[in-house]
């Protein structure tokens, strides 16, 4: 039983809309809100050990915007239920080898979040709560460049190379080094493409790894295209 929000502009008894996606759409939502405890910790923990303060507004930013997805969530589980989500009990966290660790698995853990925000989304069948979604997913898509970003210019800093072959990507050794803004530039027009069903936002993440492994966009996009028809 859903709970009936006449602002949702939607009827439960309409017999479109799929009863089994919606709910396990919910079933996702609720289990990544009582699971964001955790993800904040990590965050505050990278911030405490981010090595300069362009780094830490950096991270404070997809922070804030990760606690602003999840009074997002929190707002379709009570449009469609009328129930509230509860805190999640005996939170922790892993923390990481060192910094850069701490950067992969975030930016990893972007590539997760899409892929089962995507999910949800799929299964909700009101125009204002897939907007909603879309809106969460191209954040995760824009915090993957600033992980991109923030990888590459640690990496820099420490006079490393990219290691070869280091994600199956080819034989780039050397990272370029990108601004927040040239990042930007790269990534939008890749983001709004998300907006169509047919283009796969984890193909957006791969590319931003690419680049952010020495590849141009142009043989970025190419060699993610080589992948999906091998």
């Amino acid at each position: 039983m859903y709970y009936s929000n006449p602002y949702m502009g939607y009827a439960y008894k309409n017999p479109t809309y799929n009863k089994k996606s919606l709910d396990n759409s919910l079933k996702l939502i609720k289990e990544g809100v009582i699971g964001e405890k955790s993800d904040e910790l990590f965050y505050n923990y990278l911030i405490s050990i981010a090595p300069d303060e362009e780094d830490k507004e950096i991270i404070t930013s997809i922070r804030d915007d990760e606690l602003k997805h999840n009074r997002m969530f929190r707002q379709i589980y009570k449009d469609y239920t009328g129930q509230e989500i509860g805190e999640g009990e005996n939170i922790d966290f892993e923390k990481t080898e060192d910094y850069i660790d701490g950067i992969v698995k975030a930016l990893f853990g972007e590539l997760k979040a899409v892929e089962k925000y995507r999910e949800i989304r799929a299964g909700l069948p009101t125009r204002n709560s897939r907007d909603m979604l879309f809106e969460i997913i191209t954040d995760e898509l824009k915090h993957s460049s600033k992980y991109n970003y923030l990888y590459t210019k640690n990496i820099a800093s420490q006079g490393n190379e990219v290691p070869n072959n280091c994600i199956g990507s080819g034989n780039k050794t050397v990272s370029k080094t990108y601004t927040l803004d040239e990042w930007s530039k790269i990534i939008d027009p890749l983001v709004e493409k998300s907006h169509y069903e047919t283009y796969d936002p984890q193909e957006i993440i791969l590319i931003s790894i690419l680049i952010g492994s020495g590849y141009t966009p142009e043989e970025a996009i190419e060699k993610v295209s080589e992948w999906e028809n091998c």
